[in-house]
């Protein structure tokens, strides 16, 4: 039997990205519901669901709902230990399960100053200082990953983990603002961002159009690139 997922717009909700990359990346089976984010129809969407009132939304094959991202990632890695969700090895899995809670609470300026979209590349956006000291602190718990895994590149536990998940919508961040991070964290974004799971999303993102658009600037744009 397939989980049930419900997920906000593609093109901009970062966190029913991160819920889909958990079931798609360790090849979970799963049916995705989408709602209406910005449609109006999100509380009618997900009243079968309460008290869930948030996307991402779970409901598991035997029925239980489960709403908040954290959570749905903790119980299909008790579900499914076989998967991989976690890296195996303790350290590293509490390290990759720090990082995941610090973005699940954390990193207010960054989120609201850079609201995720996928359709372009924003020039010229100015960082504000809140947003670079939250790049600055993502870049510092990057490298405090990889001194605790032992690898310097590819992702940042070895093997493909939650910590990678949580961490695909702040690649797509940094790269819709150009925002100025280091090489190696660059390199990062863009392992995370050419992964066929991600360019499926994105793709299915662009099948949708809106008028006005939401969280749209008045900046130059270019065309979505990973460099």
């Amino acid at each position: 039997m397939a989980y049930e997922l419900y997920i906000g717009d593609r093109m901009f909700s970062s966190w029913s990205l991160r819920g889909w990359l958990m079931l798609e990346k360790f090849s979970l089976p799963h049916r995705v519901h989408l709602v209406g984010l910005y449609s109006g129809t999100m509380a009618d969407d997900m009243a079968h669901l309460a008290p869930a009132r948030l996307v991402p939304a779970l409901r598991t094959p035997e029925g239980t709902v489960i709403g908040e991202s954290l959570a749905i990632a903790e119980t299909l890695a008790e579900r499914h230990p076989e998967a991989g969700l976690w890296p195996s090895d303790p350290a590293q899995r509490a390290t990759a399960r720090w990082l995941a809670a610090e973005m699940a609470a954390g990193f207010g300026a960054l989120r609201s100053g850079c609201p995720m979209q996928l359709a372009h590349v924003y020039e010229g956006f100015e960082v504000p200082p809140a947003v670079q000291a939250d790049l600055e602190r993502i870049e510092s718990l990057f490298a405090h990953a990889r001194k605790v895994s032992g690898h310097s590149s590819g992702y940042l536990f070895g093997a493909y983990s939650l910590a990678d998940v949580f961490y695909t919508p702040v690649a797509a961040r940094i790269a819709g603002y150009g925002l100025p991070v280091s090489a190696e964290t660059r390199a990062y974004c863009k392992l995370l961002l050419s992964d066929p799971a991600f360019l499926q999303w994105q793709r299915q993102a662009h099948e949708v159009s809106y008028d006005p658009e939401p969280y749209a600037t008045d900046l130059p744009r270019r065309p979505w690139t990973l460099d």
